[in-house]
């Protein structure tokens, strides 16, 4: 890929995760997570098969055997036997919370050259830190959390009682929560938003000085991505949390307990992220439909150029929806 094929590459991402967040919002009404998830991920479906260059899903829902659609290995966009691209797809990172009425969903794409993401299947989960470029390679993520913040005040040139640090909230991070707060930290959690709390780590000024915490494989590959298109810290460490994942996690001989770079995960800069808000949240805004036009907010970062920019666009609303 080049600096030439960038503004190309960002339209394709952006035109398919916006009709994505679109398909999506048209269903939030009927109050069911699934019928939002189904009509995300059919509109995926669509959208990658309108790609203008081929590419693979590498991270996607699941292998095809468990899955109909937007599966590990599919061949998706202009077709061609050997495609350029690996593809990392999530159609609605934190839409199971939608039903309950939360918000920070959003549909994500990452994109990088062939070969480039490693593959961790069958794994299902991963430990993770993420923060500002001025992190970069200087904190052991395997440090106790109490030097871990103090080096992070150190090279942001803030005291620990002035950091912010995201963590998911779940019950398996309440020692993790606790801990951080005793520090003198303070703690944003949500119940979603494991992608858009690495990129808010990563993006200055964002309010959001670190990312730690176990969340899903997928939405980490996604996160390693963009952290390789900004030159941000972030490093992963597989973290099974069924006995079936363990199971299998030992069976496929995946090491956990070593944290892997996102140098590792993937082995390329030139990487492409892209995410448009679904409903409101800490990274973008929800679709918003007013009069017959959709207004919509789209993420585009590329590894190519270094540059991230924030979109916002204003489309018809499809007939009928």
């Amino acid at each position: 890929m080049s600096a030439d094929q960038t503004p190309q590459i960002l339209a394709a991402l952006r035109a398919a995760t916006e009709c994505v967040a679109r398909a999506a919002f048209a269903q939030i009404g009927c109050g069911l997570a699934e019928s939002v998830g189904g009509a995300a991920a059919h509109a995926m479906s669509e959208a990658l098969a309108r790609l203008p260059f081929a590419a693979r899903i590498v991270v996607g829902e699941g292998r095809e055997a468990e899955v109909s659609s937007l599966y590990d290995g599919q061949i998706v966009g202009a077709a061609s036997i050997d495609p350029a691209f690996d593809l990392a797809v999530d159609p609605g990172e934190g839409m199971t919370y939608l039903a309950a009425g939360l918000t920070n969903a959003m549909a994500v794409i990452a994109l990088a050259p062939a070969g480039a993401m490693q593959v961790l299947s069958p794994a299902l989960y991963m430990e993770k830190f993420a923060a500002p470029p001025a992190a970069k390679g200087q904190i052991d993520p395997a440090w106790p959390i109490d030097e871990k913040l103090a080096t992070l005040g150190k090279l942001l040139g803030k005291e620990v009682e002035e950091l912010t640090i995201f963590v998911l909230e779940k019950p398996r991070h309440r020692v993790l929560i606790d801990q951080i707060r005793e520090l003198g930290a303070e703690v944003t959690s949500l119940p979603a938003g494991d992608v858009a709390g690495a990129l808010l780590a990563a993006l200055p000024q964002s309010g959001v000085d670190a990312m730690m915490g176990t969340g899903g494989i997928r939405e980490g590959m996604l996160s390693a991505c963009a952290a390789r298109a900004l030159g941000a810290e972030f490093q992963g460490r597989i973290d099974p949390q069924l006995q079936s994942e363990q199971a299998a996690v030992k069976r496929a001989g995946l090491d956990v307990e070593r944290w892997i770079p996102a140098e590792t995960l993937v082995t390329s800069t030139d990487t492409y992220f892209c995410a448009t808000g679904i409903t409101t949240g800490l990274l973008l805004e929800g679709v918003e439909r007013i009069e017959g036009r959709d207004r919509v907010q789209t993420l585009m970062i590329a590894g190519s150029t270094g540059e991230s920019q924030l979109q916002t666009t204003w489309r018809r609303t499809a007939p009928g929806v």
